[in-house]
């Protein structure tokens, strides 16, 4: 099992996610690419810090919303997104190669994430954007999503994502984050979870129905308060559990 968290959620003096504490323990690292946050003195840091580590560097393309985080939808055209998301890839993969690494994979952000859950236009714009650039990115989303169909369809590599600290409705998808419950919050049940999702494949929906997931990557938000800790602790009891964490790309 991969294990994931986005890194780089700062800008100028602005600093949100504890990169270089969860770069001692994630194997894939979300970078932001200055759409929903982050800038270009962030990306390099996290870049130098993540190939330094052995950690593998990942593109989180978001709308253009850094007041809202990136988690308003927006109706943006298709071929706009496409330029957009191409624009963020090329971006930082300026500063991985620069520390002597690469960008490996492709992980959309917050609305745009979601959207393209079900939004066949977003979606497609989405990977139209990753061929774009080139190289044969594997892109990271949730499992029956139209990313990954999408992704599949143009013959790159479509990775299945199970999120520790968030809910999931009985359909397999998030709950919305303005609804309640939406984030996990304690930490001995963010631990259960992610073993129950790395081990036997499945978690409890919000209903309380048992939700399948089958998933290549873990990913723990950075932006959780403690995330840190949190992500050493899930990686410590799936390696207790005899899951063997390493990175997908």
């Amino acid at each position: 099992m991969d294990l994931n968290a986005d890194l780089g959620e700062g800008f100028g003096h602005w600093t949100l996610t504890d990169d270089d504490a969860l770069l001692d323990c994630v194997t894939s690292a979300n970078v932001a690419c200055g759409f929903h946050a982050g800038d270009a003195s962030v990306m390099r840091r996290v870049c130098d810090t993540a190939a330094a580590r052995g950690v593998r560097i990942g593109a989180q393309v978001a709308y253009r919303d850094l007041a809202g985080f990136g988690r308003r939808s927006m109706d943006v055209p298709p071929a706009e997104l496409t330029a957009e998301v191409a624009y963020q890839i090329g971006a930082l993969r300026v500063f991985a190669e620069a520390a002597g690494s690469a960008v490996s994979y492709v992980k959309p952000h917050g609305a745009l994430y979601n959207r393209a859950v079900w939004d066949d236009d977003q979606a497609a714009a989405v990977v139209e954007g990753v061929r774009l650039v080139g190289g044969g990115l594997a892109v990271l989303g949730l499992p029956g999503s139209r990313l990954l169909a999408h992704a599949g369809a143009a013959g790159l590599a479509a990775v299945t994502e199970a999120f520790a600290d968030r809910a999931y409705t009985p359909e397999g998808t998030l709950v919305p984050r303005g609804e309640p419950g939406a984030v996990v919050h304690d930490a001995d049940e963010v631990v259960r979870r992610s073993v129950g999702m790395a081990v036997d494949g499945g978690v409890l929906g919000a209903d309380g129905s048992r939700i399948a997931v089958a998933a290549r990557s873990l990913c723990v938000h950075g932006d959780t308060p403690g995330a840190a800790a949190l992500a050493r602790r899930v990686r410590a009891a799936l390696e207790t559990a005899g899951v063997t964490v390493r990175a997908f790309a």
